[in-house]
């Protein structure tokens, strides 16, 4: 298979016969007709993942998210930055192929990237009948004791929490990646946590001022309400990470790894 035989594979595994008019899912890097050797899964195609992918012999990175700084890539800002000429030399040298993964995999029916993530926490059997994956009822625990769960879990050693970590929880949201800010209605994830009664919401990405200032006041005002905020990364890097499993069969004998991008923080 070549570049442009594994992407239409994936799309049609994930979309059908259906194409977004508009999309950021596009080959940022290298060529169609390139013939693949090996395939890697992550979150985001960094340095060290470009590196380790053309160390197991993989010439095609499918990242999530962009690897060029924008939400769509755009390289008009970028030319001559000594960061993107370096990065874009590495990428170069190792053949690399990069196309990135994203529209497609949230549209799919069941999302994607909830799919990974709760196959990675073992929720499955918690999910609430509801349109979309995000509500999940739980045996009543202690804030501090789901936060430790998911640290485990996930490999995390510090996760933000707004509320009391000693308040009991049982019926928890999740909103990943981006869509704890809203993504356009701003009031989203307080409207959701008022109509499904939620008393935790796991985020990945949050502004300050809307649902983390929401539950903060709720706290204050006695409300058994909280927050647990794990980032955009880890949040969503378990579904490229159980994207291997399904994409192996598509491509037959090409080989399929799963690289893991890491969170992009270290703690002080």
């Amino acid at each position: 298979m070549n570049v442009q035989q594994v992407m239409e594979t994936v799309i049609q595994d994930s979309y059908g016969d259906q194409r977004l008019s508009a999309t950021g899912d596009v080959l940022v890097a290298g060529e169609a007709g390139t013939k693949v050797t090996g395939i890697v899964t992550t979150y985001m195609a960094t340095v060290d993942v470009i590196r380790q992918a053309h160390a197991i012999g993989a010439n095609l990175i499918i990242t999530h998210e962009p690897s060029f700084y924008t939400g769509a890539d755009q390289l008009d800002w970028v030319q001559q930055d000594p960061v993107y000429e370096a990065k874009r030399k590495l990428i170069e040298e190792c053949g690399m192929a990069i196309w990135r993964y994203h529209d497609y995999m949230h549209m799919a029916q069941p999302d994607r990237m909830y799919t990974g993530l709760i196959k990675e926490l073992g929720w499955e059997s918690r999910q609430v009948d509801y349109p979309y994956p995000w509500i999940y009822e739980m045996d009543a625990l202690k804030l501090r004791d789901l936060a430790e769960e998911l640290k485990q879990k996930l490999h995390m050693d510090v996760i933000q929490i707004v509320g009391n970590p000693d308040m009991t929880c049982s019926r928890i949201g999740i909103l990943v990646g981006g869509g704890s800010l809203g993504l356009g209605k701003e009031s989203m994830p307080m409207e959701l946590m008022r109509e499904q009664n939620l008393d935790v919401m796991i985020c990945g990405e949050i502004t300050e001022w809307t649902l983390c200032a929401y539950v903060n006041d709720a706290a204050m005002l006695g409300l058994n309400k909280a927050m647990l905020v794990i980032g955009h990364e880890r949040s969503e890097e378990w579904g490229m990470k159980h994207m291997a499993d399904w994409l192996q069969p598509l491509v037959g004998e090409i080989p399929v790894h799963f690289l893991d991008a890491k969170e992009p923080f270290l703690y002080l």
